[in-house]
């Protein structure tokens, strides 16, 4: 019997075929669906345009816009039950908890069905309402009802703060949302098909895809990198910090990553708008980037070290005011418009998502012995 390869973390493992993004490493390039580039796409592109584009591989007319911003609208209010499920929790409970299980509840249904765009247009709508509760909640204030007459990014911060953002912070928040809607077959993204190919319906896809962004090493990656910046404090204390961690083994969050091996696209397009979102943080920011980069470079010459759109995000989004218990929260607002089309995609061609794993036991042959003798 042959032994099957194995490939620790199925690093270089192709596990799907899909048309909805390419992460090209090698030339750090990010493409969306029907080859648009996401340095071109952002800038003409809202979220809710990127969205339609995942789902459904054109870039919408004026017309089919008006009907996507229509049912994201419709689809923003809670259900009554995912309502019930939102008081039940403790206010302080973390807002990816909130998040994993509030969309648990709003997707319940009596019977497995088959995901629908419908369902995935409703399930992206719905993200802003549940991240703008949990936060107001943490405050201890009422959650706001949404509004139908704002767009996706405007209506979460008027969740949030209870007035109308600027046209400056809507407009970062929403590049923000365009830049990480997809991103190939990450971790997240990769449990939502391994869960729509047992046949699923797509909320459980969903909140397992929400379960695995959960983790430091995947969605909370954006946290650190800010709970970076606030340790340093300022620029000049950049290097001595850097260094000091650097000595004890420790990894610089927002530096390096699994497939780019040289600057990440999405974060060359935020750390221009960091200049204007946040500029006294990004003068920190850009010092932290310059030392960081100087020392691992020191360290590993041979290794393509370079800054990963945790970082820059990091500036981006506390200069939309977004505080950064809500990072990985804004991460999944952004993110489920590629997980429900990763999901839709497979459907046309699904197989049970089942890998083989290499033996490391003794062989076979022990005797369990009776309790007794144990």
């Amino acid at each position: 019997m042959k032994v099957p390869e194995f490939s620790p973390g199925l690093e270089g493992v192709v596990a799907a075929e899909t048309a909805v993004s390419e992460v090209d490493g090698a030339n750090g390039r990010l493409i969306y669906r029907g080859g648009y580039l996401i340095e071109d796409l952002a800038k003409v592109a809202s979220f809710e345009e990127t969205s339609y584009l995942l789902w459904n591989g054109a870039l919408p007319d004026k017309r089919e816009l008006e009907t996507l911003r229509h049912q994201m609208a419709a689809a923003r209010r809670l259900k009554d039950s995912a309502r019930d499920a939102l008081k039940c929790l403790e206010a302080d409970t973390d807002p990816m908890d909130v998040l994993r299980t509030i969309v648990s509840a709003q997707g319940a249904a009596k019977a497995i069905t088959k995901p629908t765009l419908d369902e995935a247009i409703a399930l992206t709508a719905v993200f802003p309402t549940i991240v703008a509760a949990s936060f107001r909640r943490r405050q201890g204030t009422e959650p706001l009802e949404p509004r139908e007459d704002l767009g996706h990014a405007a209506n979460l911060l008027w969740m949030m703060e209870g007035r109308e953002a600027s046209p400056e912070r809507v407009h970062w928040l929403d590049t923000y949302l365009v830049l990480l809607a997809d991103h190939g077959l990450n971790a997240s993204t990769f449990t939502a098909r391994v869960i729509a190919s047992t046949g699923s319906d797509l909320a459980s896809c969903v909140v397992g895809a929400i379960a695995a962004l959960k983790g430091p090493a995947h969605g909370g990656a954006t946290y650190a990198a800010r709970s970076m910046l606030d340790k340093i404090g300022s620029a000049e204390n950049a290097e001595k910090w850097l260094r000091e961690q650097h000595a004890q083994h420790a990894r610089f969050p927002g530096f390096g990553h699994r497939v780019y091996r040289t600057y990440d696209p999405r974060a060359k397009i935020l750390r221009e708008m960091a200049k204007e979102a946040a500029p006294e943080l990004y003068k920190t920011a850009a010092h932290t980037e310059e030392v960081a980069l100087q020392i691992l470079h020191e360290a590993h010459p041979d290794r393509p070290n370079a800054t990963n759109v945790d970082f820059w995000a990091s500036v981006v989004l506390t200069g939309v005011g977004i505080p950064k218990e809500l990072f990985t929260c804004l991460f999944a607002t952004s993110r489920v418009a590629g997980w429900t089309a990763h999901v839709l995609e497979s459907l046309a061609d699904l197989r049970l998502i089942r890998p083989a794993s290499v033996w490391k036991g003794p062989q076979p042959g022990n005797k369990p012995l009776p309790i007794a003798s144990r």
